[in-house]
């Protein structure tokens, strides 16, 4: 397992990374709390060191699973984990005000309950778990921030960006009052490196790349044949002919990697792994074999730039998730 900086925290966190979402039991099924727990004690053992998890993973079920977890291992272990929208709301609504999604005393409280889920007396990162351009002058967000780092109960703070809208968080960043931010980025989202990776970069803040396999279009494995139990995320996510989508892009992505010395989710990774503002990439891994196949990409490093070029053909603008 390799290292890296995640940005002006100073923190160095695996650059494979655990996501937790899918270990929450309610919108990724077929899973069971032994094997997540026995997916996360694995990737413990095998260096990985930073786990990104969230209040509304579960309703805390995530949280108190990750921090089963965290709480037993040897080594320090760094754990992130989200404020969800007090109005649960993915993503942020224009036109919506912050009083209605983070209000300050929301903000703490959403926090404190975090921390009763992990059993731990800190959170090492703490982010909004959507954002609006619009909220950047208010003060609640910023208050909640500046007192839970004060009190010590959070160390580091940031944000998850909405999906497929990484300039939404260009100005936040200016501000200087953000630690790191978390973002879509995949091969067939590559949107993050045209102004928000150079801007992270120049500005010193850790970058989270979330959904390094497009929720599982680029394991290869969807097919229009691809079924979904109904209360799945995946059934929402690969709805309509949107399997069909998925699987003529992946066979034409496949054609161009023939000959490539890696299967197509190492290249995913790796992929992710290749852009030097990337703090960490994290995969979401509920069983141990994909927990040992997912962090084994880290130890083969960036892709060439040959192969950077491939990938580079297959940007995909779409959004599965509106």
């Amino acid at each position: 397992m390799r290292y890296r900086t995640l940005g002006r925290t100073g923190l160095q966190v695996s650059e494979i990374g655990y996501g937790a979402w899918g270990i929450g039991g309610t919108q990724w099924l077929g899973g069971d709390d032994r094997e997540s727990l026995a997916a996360l004690r694995r990737a413990i053992e095998l260096g990985l060191n930073f786990i990104d998890t969230a209040l509304a993973y579960g309703d805390g079920h995530s949280e108190r699973l990750v921090g089963e977890a965290v709480r037993e291992a040897a080594q320090t272990v760094y754990v992130a984990t989200k404020v969800p929208p007090k109005n649960r709301l993915w993503p942020a609504r224009p036109g919506i005000g912050l009083s209605q999604v983070f209000p300050y005393r929301y903000i703490l409280e959403a926090t404190e309950q975090s921390l009763r889920n992990l059993g731990l007396d800190h959170i090492d990162l703490q982010q909004l778990h959507v954002w609006n351009p619009e909220w950047i002058g208010e003060e609640d967000w910023r208050r909640a921030f500046e007192e839970l780092k004060r009190s010590g109960k959070v160390r580091f703070v940031g944000v998850s960006i909405n999906d497929h809208q990484p300039d939404s968080a260009l100005e936040l960043i200016e501000t200087g009052l953000i630690d790191t931010v978390q973002v879509i980025y995949n091969i067939f989202d590559q949107s993050p490196e045209r102004r928000l990776f150079p801007l992270c970069r120049e500005r010193n803040i850790g970058v989270l790349a979330r959904v390094p396999f497009d929720e599982g279009s680029l394991t290869g494995r969807i097919t229009a044949e691809s079924r979904f139990d109904p209360g799945d995320f995946r059934s929402f996510y690969f709805r309509g002919d949107r399997k069909r989508q998925v699987e003529e892009r992946v066979a034409a992505l496949r054609r161009d990697l023939a000959g490539a010395p890696a299967e197509l989710p190492e290249v995913a990774l790796r992929f992710c792994l290749s852009h030097p503002a990337v703090s960490t990439v994290i995969p979401g891994m509920r069983r141990v074999r994909h927990v040992e196949a997912n962090l084994a990409a880290s130890d083969r490093g960036p892709l060439e730039e040959g192969l950077l070029a491939v990938l580079k053909k297959h940007a995909w603008e779409k959004n599965f998730y509106s």
